[in-house]
């Protein structure tokens, strides 16, 4: 950062979905907040949303294939619009999410966007970290904050509807399904069926219909298909062991529900639907986007109302992911305890922080709450690094540091035979010991990175510099999500 108090940034937000794709500019201020002779504090004072595209269709070549070329020509299109060029952004992020992620070429339409963002964040994203991104978003993660209160935000979008439980802000719970109002495509604003994917086939079959595309269908016959899918998405808000469609559905590990779940937030492209006053009265108002959108959020509603959940309308509905993944970068001073200096610098390290409370007594259970926080994000199976984030050791005492230390060796024992570097993000003034003792501890090199006295969030994202004052202190970045905080 410049030498002045304060500075704007521009930052670009992109999410590429099953059904749509959209982007949204913003200026953001940060500004030292500390007095002169104190050690820098930086944070945004200011941010404004100056540009939402327009929300277009997801341009695909085939069943297989995101149109790459097309998708770089709608970002041209509202950069024009927005009045700025790719070299005026500052920082920005792409998020590839639901069932675009699993498209062949989803690579490809990363290398297409280069250009348009200052630094992309993250390129595709799992079901868990999109239901985080959405989550924050909407606004769900701050009412829970502002509440006190447990709350779920459900992202219903074209291909899945991922779920985020928040509490005191906090991502406390994720999980995904098969559901979406684009499962079924229809000729638009007709009555003729164009194409059913899986998991609607295996919806069909739970229901007893025998539909195929070709054939026409009407509303009483698609109404109970539609229902299934949406007592589906209620019912994992409602058990820890479902079984029948919701078990086939299902794309990850179910909520553990550890928290009683009473207030419930829909975002996504079906959310308005939710939230309408009447559902649609014949076949033409359900298929009016060539899909079953409408009918889906309203049997979505009827099913949450009736199941006794109250709905609470998020501040963004359909542009919460596209809000969520917009990022912007605040300088912080880590006080650097135990690092390899060639490691740095580090950039787009995505924080993980596995321990919603206390951290507990034993290595077998910190180990086995690190193991599965990794495998539930899938950082295991990227390339990227990730760094676990936690106040501390349950005390200062060697036994708990080093029991820590044992906790954590075992819990990232996969992660590390991809020859990934450890980092912590430590609260507490106690990193250079636990380094040592996860050094003295391991059977083997690896490299290891400690900072202390850095506050970061689950799903936040740091860069960290080169040390300064001769390796007592390295600058960090935390790329947050702009409307998080």
């Amino acid at each position: 950062m410049p030498e002045s108090t304060n500075q704007r940034i521009t930052s670009v937000g992109i999410d590429i979905g099953t059904t749509t794709t959209q982007l949204v500019i913003s200026q953001l201020t940060i500004e030292n907040t500390a007095s002169g002779s104190l050690v820098p504090h930086v944070e945004i004072t200011d941010k404004e949303v100056i540009h939402r595209s327009q929300i277009y269709f997801t341009p695909l070549i085939d069943r297989d294939l995101v149109n790459a070329v097309a998708v770089s020509k709608i970002m041209e299109s509202e950069y024009q619009a927005a009045g700025l060029t790719p070299d005026m952004i500052d920082t920005g992020a792409v998020i590839i999410t639901g069932e675009t992620a699993k498209k062949e070429n989803a690579k490809a339409i990363i290398d297409a966007l280069a250009g348009f963002a200052g630094d992309f964040v993250v390129a595709t994203a799992g079901a868990n970290l999109e239901a985080i991104f959405a989550g924050k978003g909407s606004g769900a993660a701050l009412y829970s904050a502002q509440r006190h209160q447990v709350v779920v935000n459900i992202d219903v979008g074209g291909g899945t509807s991922n779920y985020a439980v928040f509490f005191e802000g906090k991502a406390v719970d994720s999980s995904c399904i098969n559901v979406g109002g684009h499962l079924i495509e229809f000729e638009p604003s007709g009555d003729r069926i164009t194409y059913i994917s899986e998991p609607a086939k295996i919806t069909l079959q739970a229901t007893g219909q025998r539909l195929q595309a070709g054939e026409r269908i009407t509303l009483p016959q698609l109404r109970p298909v539609i229902k299934a899918m949406a007592d589906s998405v209620v019912d994992v808000l409602q058990t820890t062991m479902p079984a029948g469609l919701t078990k086939d559905l299902l794309m990850t590990p179910p909520l553990k529900l550890e928290h009683t779940i009473r207030k419930v937030m829909i975002s996504g492209g079906v959310a308005d639907y939710v939230y309408a006053s009447e559902g649609p009265a014949n076949m033409e108002e359900v298929t009016a986007f060539g899909d079953f959108g409408p009918l889906l959020g309203w049997e979505l509603k009827v099913a949450l109302e009736a199941a006794g959940f109250v709905l609470e309308k998020p501040n963004e509905t359909v542009r919460a992911t596209v809000i969520g993944t917009g990022t912007q970068s605040v300088n912080l001073s880590g006080s650097t305890i135990h690092l390899q200096e060639n490691t740095l610098p580090l950039r787009n390290v995505m924080v993980i922080s596995p321990f919603i409370s206390d951290i507990p007594e034993t290595p077998q259970k910190i180990g086995e709450i690190v193991k599965n926080e990794i495998l539930r994000l899938q950082v295991d199976h990227s390339e990227a690094v990730a760094a676990i984030a936690m106040k501390g050791p349950r005390t200062m005492s060697f036994a708990d540091i080093n029991s820590l230390a044992q906790g954590l060796l075992w819990g990232l024992e996969d992660y590390l035979c991809k020859d990934k570097p450890i980092i912590l993000v430590i609260e507490a003034d106690c990193g250079k010991v636990l380094g040592q003792c996860i050094n003295a501890l391991a059977d083997r090199h690896f490299e290891l990175i400690c900072i202390d006295q850095v506050e970061v969030d689950n799903c936040d994202y740091i860069d960290i510099g080169k040390p300064l004052m001769a390796g007592r202190v390295v600058p960090v970045v935390l790329k947050t999500l702009v409307f998080n905080r």
